[in-house]
């Protein structure tokens, strides 16, 4: 005869599919709650590209991984408390990449540790295609011309194609945590967006090979016009998922490369590597550090991260203070 289980077993069950996500977590290591970890996801301004240190095995080593994973990334030098700071992500990544090649490893890393906070930067290489609208001024500067008249009119409209896409990895990321047995309260999601590596305010002198060989009025589109319109994308996408948010659109101002002395600089100038040139499997990839954050840079991103993951707000901004280091305003 079928057993008939008790009303109160009954709504027990009931009760804990309505308020759960997860009533049921799949098995883990035992010892899981014990080993705390931050994971980095994303794109090469969360890798690290521009600050040099890289990781073995993604600076071209093995003839394809090109990720540039920095020990001197903004994650590496966050002062965080967990045991682990896991950087997954890879120069060049876009959502698609973050979801078929990084994902799988924060699902295993999620199931071995107890992942306290994920930090994303992700969007720039999708539809925008930042470094590609960058890489065309380079080129405009060169024939005297400019790179405005034909990336601004659609930028709008490769800004608003990015959100569902940044906002469907972002929900993705969420799942793969519920997969793994967590609530989405049990770990902190941080959106962040992308620093200005430019600035219109530079010297003539630098405007050439020797620094930064763009126009004034073509960084000046990039840095009122471009780069917010990708953070303010960016922060759509997040509260989609209500993740937080921090943004970075000011947060080189007065640093940007080619703004003053290169010692003060937090972002590379143009940047060969010569050696690389004369190697026809390296070649491709000779100018992949340039207009990155560098060492300096990942360091003040890093502190300026450290101080909104210790606030229970949901969005911040890291702006320049007087004192010529990055912190973080709360104020909307």
């Amino acid at each position: 005869m079928r057993k008939v289980l008790p009303l109160a077993v009954i709504g027990l069950l009931t009760i804990l599919l309505v308020v759960s996500d997860h009533p049921f977590p799949p098995p883990s290591d035992p010892d899981r709650e014990s080993r705390t970890a931050v994971v980095a996801l994303g794109d090469s301004t969360m890798s690290g590209e521009g600050a040099g240190s890289y990781e073995p095995g993604t600076n071209g080593e093995d003839g394809g991984n090109w990720c540039h994973r920095s020990t001197e990334a903004s994650i590496m030098k966050a002062r965080i408390e967990a045991d682990q700071k896991i950087n997954l992500a890879c120069s060049g990544a876009n959502s698609d990449k973050l979801r078929n090649e990084q994902l799988p490893r924060l699902r295993r890393i999620a199931g071995a540790n107890r992942v306290t906070a994920i930090v994303v930067a992700i969007g720039a290489n999708d539809d925008p295609r930042f470094s590609e609208i960058l890489n065309k001024c380079f080129e405009a500067w060169g024939k005297r011309s400019d790179c405005t008249s034909a990336a601004a009119p659609e930028w709008t409209k490769r800004v608003r194609r990015m959100v569902p896409k940044v906002e469907n990895t972002l929900s993705a990321i969420r799942q793969t945590m519920r997969d793994s047995g967590y609530l989405d309260s049990d770990y902190q999601l941080v959106v962040q967006s992308y620093a200005a590596p430019v600035t219109p305010k530079m010297p003539r002198s630098l405007q050439n090979l020797s620094g930064c060989p763009l126009r004034t009025s073509d960084l000046e589109w990039v840095v009122e016009e471009a780069v917010p319109e990708l953070s303010n994308g960016l922060r759509t996408a997040a509260e989609k998922v209500n993740a937080r948010f921090l943004d970075l659109s000011r947060a080189g101002e007065g640093h940007e490369a080619c703004a003053a002395k290169p010692e003060t600089e937090w972002f590379t100038r143009l940047t060969v590597d010569w050696d690389g040139l004369k190697n026809e499997k390296r070649s491709s990839h000779a100018l992949q550090e340039s207009f990155h954050p560098n060492a300096l840079g990942h360091q003040q991103f890093g502190r300026c991260l450290t101080e909104f993951l210790a606030t229970d707000k949901r969005d911040g901004a890291c702006v320049p203070r007087l004192d010529g280091s990055l912190g973080l305003s709360t104020e909307s």
